[in-house]
């Protein structure tokens, strides 16, 4: 039974994953407003979200 908890652990892990490079990509064309928008999603979206953000320079200044 352990397996099929692992089988939805790692479907999930690699949909954040796939989001993440989504809302990465959306970044280049984002305006001010949008970019603080994105960020916040991927605040939401993940555990370590607020790494990520620190990653990407998007840390509220």
């Amino acid at each position: 039974m352990g397996s099929i908890e692992r089988r939805k652990e790692l479907k999930r892990r690699r949909h954040r994953r796939m989001k993440v490079a989504r809302l990465k990509q959306r970044l280049t064309k984002a305006t001010a407003s949008e970019k603080a928008a994105i960020a916040e999603k991927i605040r939401r979206l993940s555990p370590g979200g607020a790494v990520i953000v620190a990653q990407l320079g998007l840390e509220e200044k």
